[in-house]
């Protein structure tokens, strides 16, 4: 039997997969950033020549740095705003092909608010504070601009958070309880969250106007090299012959693709529109086939080196370095990864489901022969952060060594049109981000300006009676509720706000903190009910989505341990450890996975009785937990569970 070679292999992808139209559908259902209008003529050529000024002012700025922070803000935020407006239609029933003039209005409006800070800003910082009635207009104006534009490319519930907050700021004094503030004015609201970098042209935006941009772009050209494609035939390469192979194939090459992406929903689209039929071809049930591209994709802003831009959030707001933060990521997403594998192979295992057949797996060589030098550039990133370069200049270096690595081959290569392309798509991708940062600030500008988050806090800690597991269980419920229907920035931005300060009052560090609200933040994703990435992936499986939504929690089981362990034992976030430690950790954290998985499967090496799931899962957790003691204990019930699977196999294969 002869190997296919890789034009073939990819014949077999498109011949496996969804058709093109119904993807395109199910995206822009459930991901409303991708729900863009497609022009024709001058109003596309004009929207295309704002797109590319936007990439060019970005790389400008990047290249020669120096730009006052609000004069850059409120530029970014110009060119955001008004692209939205333009490419995303204020009602469902208005044109998809053309842009209705009260848009064209809108779009003019944001800009002339946002420029209001650029041609005044001296003015601005002579007053001091003190605002006019035109700079009141403006800034209330700006914060209504900023929630239309988050309601049309994210949707109702990042908006209703929002107003949620704004009512809070102007309610204050009518709040019974800990809550209770002295409130505030219309002035002052409006000085606020405008003029000062604290709210709109806050933090978020801050972050999104320099590395965000600068990384979404490197993602918009390792697209353009075929990276995705490359992932695909890396994972059939690696995994595709195993027991579950096209399960295995989804996990690997969504994990890839997903720390490129902020989106869990565009993930699980891109790479489950092959995925998903192959599983259920292989024989999967629909539901488990969604749920593995679900969680799969879902985990990639868990995964180093961008986590779905959030990484640079963090190391902003806890003022740590990039790498530290990276670092400190590794070993969670690894392990995430490591369980949601073990849970396919281990349900393989249980049906019986062979991997694909040589003849449809791609040789390991020939893949890195023929698209392997598309690493370089992660490889550079990696480096140039390593060596102390800020995440900006680390960009840079990696869309450079981007453009001259894609050279190599010519399957790969760019043509002047790709580049061109590719500074649109990347404009085009981060109105997401920057509609859901400036929303972000909103809220980040009502908690600083009554100090919610202090009072959210301390609120947590009174229910939770000081006791900092019950704190952490409130606290990840308060997460995956502000996660729901939320980006990934505008997600981390709102439980590191709200959540993360109840777990520093009981003296939890704070980069534990953090990576514990984001990690719940992100599952909210795969978590029902509403578990977006889920439900678009049963959209793509023709599967029940709640059903797969529950399959998508089971497999994501890491998610909900990891946090609770690497709170209680920094260590695996690489703080305080030692290489022998690190590899203690790292080794009873894998045997823990492997058991708990097994246990929610209920197949090892033959099916489980309730006692012997019961024995895996909790000697899994104990496992999991690190000190001596508890993996003492767990290794015990896992020695005699394994026992007793042993015994059951032996007697299987007697009786066979």
């Amino acid at each position: 039997m002869t190997m296919k070679t890789n034009n073939e292999i990819v014949q077999n992808i498109d011949e496996n997969s969804v058709d093109s139209a119904e993807v395109d559908k199910i995206l822009r259902k459930y991901d409303k950033g991708s729900d863009f209008r497609t022009l024709s003529g001058i109003s596309n050529n004009i929207v295309t020549i704002i797109l590319l000024c936007f990439s060019l002012f970005q790389l400008y700025t990047a290249i020669f740095l120096g730009m006052e922070p609000m004069i850059l803000r409120s530029i970014h935020l110009a060119f955001g705003l008004s692209l939205v407006f333009l490419l995303y239609p204020a009602s469902k029933n208005w044109p998809k092909d053309k842009i209705h003039p009260i848009d064209i209005i809108t779009a003019v409006i944001a800009v002339v608010v946002c420029l209001y800070v650029v041609v005044f800003y001296k003015d601005l910082v002579y007053r001091a504070g003190m605002i006019t009635t035109m700079d009141m207009f403006i800034g209330l104006l700006a914060v209504l601009l900023v929630l239309e534009a988050a309601r049309r490319v994210i949707g109702m519930p990042m908006v209703i958070i929002s107003v949620i907050f704004i009512a809070y700021a102007f309610l204050g004094p009518y709040i019974p309880g800990r809550l209770a503030h002295r409130g505030v004015d219309l002035n002052n609201f409006a000085q606020h969250l405008f003029f000062t970098t604290e709210g709109i042209m806050g933090l978020p935006i801050g972050v999104s106007s320099t590395f965000i941009f600068m990384f979404l772009l490197f993602g918009a050209y390792l697209e353009k090299t075929g990276m995705g494609e490359f992932f695909i035939n890396l994972a059939n390469a690696i995994n595709g012959s195993s027991p579950g192979g096209p399960a295995k194939v989804a996990v690997i090459s969504s994990g890839c693709m997903g720390t490129l992406s902020g989106s869990s929903v565009a993930n699980v689209v891109g790479t489950g529109s092959f995925t998903i039929p192959m599983m259920k071809r292989l024989g999967y049930k629909s539901e488990f086939a969604g749920a593995v591209e679900a969680t799969a994709s879902t985990g990639g802003q868990l995964m180093p080196p961008i986590m779905g831009a959030a990484a640079f959030l963090m190391a902003e707001i806890t003022n740590t370095p990039y790498f530290t933060i990276i670092k400190a990521a590794a070993i969670p997403a690894l392990l995430y990864y490591f369980g949601v594998w073990a849970g396919v192979h281990f349900e393989a295992k249980k049906l019986n489901l062979l991997g694909l057949p040589k003849d449809q797996i791609p040789k390991l060589s020939h893949v890195m022969k023929t698209r392997g030098h598309l690493i370089i550039p992660i490889v550079v990133v990696m480096y140039l952060l390593i060596q102390g370069f800020s995440p900006i200049r680390a960009a840079l270096g990696a869309i450079v060594a981007t453009l001259v690595c894609s050279s190599f081959s010519k399957d790969t290569r760019m043509t002047f049109k790709d580049i061109v392309d590719g500074l649109i798509k990347g404009a085009r991708n981060a109105l997401t981000v920057v509609a859901a940062c400036a929303c972000a600030g909103i809220i980040i500008g009502v908690v600083t300006q009554t100090g919610l988050g202090l009072k959210m806090g301390s609120v947590l800690v009174g229910i939770a009676q000081g006791k900092l597991f019950l704190t952490l269980f409130f606290t990840m419920i308060t997460s995956i509720i502000l996660g729901i229907g939320v980006p990934t920035t505008a997600n981390y931005v709102i439980t590191s706000t709200i959540a993360a300060p109840a777990l520093l009052m009981l003296g939890v560090d704070i980069i534990p903190a953090h990576m514990f609200v984001f990690y719940f933040g992100i599952i909210a994703d795969i978590t029902p009910p509403v578990c977006l990435a889920a439900v678009a992936a049963s959209g793509i499986a023709k599967s029940e989505p709640m059903k797969t939504g529950v399959q998508a929690t089971r497999l994501a089981i890491a998610a909900f341990l990891i946090p609770y362990i690497f709170v209680n034992s920094p260590r695996m976030l690489m703080i305080n450890s030692t290489p022998l430690l690190l590899v203690f950790d790292i080794a009873t954290s894998l045997i823990g996975i492997t058991c708990v998985a097994a246990a929610l499967t209920g197949f090892l090496k033959a099916h489980m009785n309730l006692v012997e799931r019961f024995l895996f899962a909790a000697g899994g957790v104990l496992m999991l937990m690190t000190n001596p003691i508890s993996v003492g204990i767990g290794a015990t019930m896992i020695v005699v569970a394994y026992l007793i699977q042993k015994n059951k196999f032996s007697k299987n294969n007697v009786l066979a």
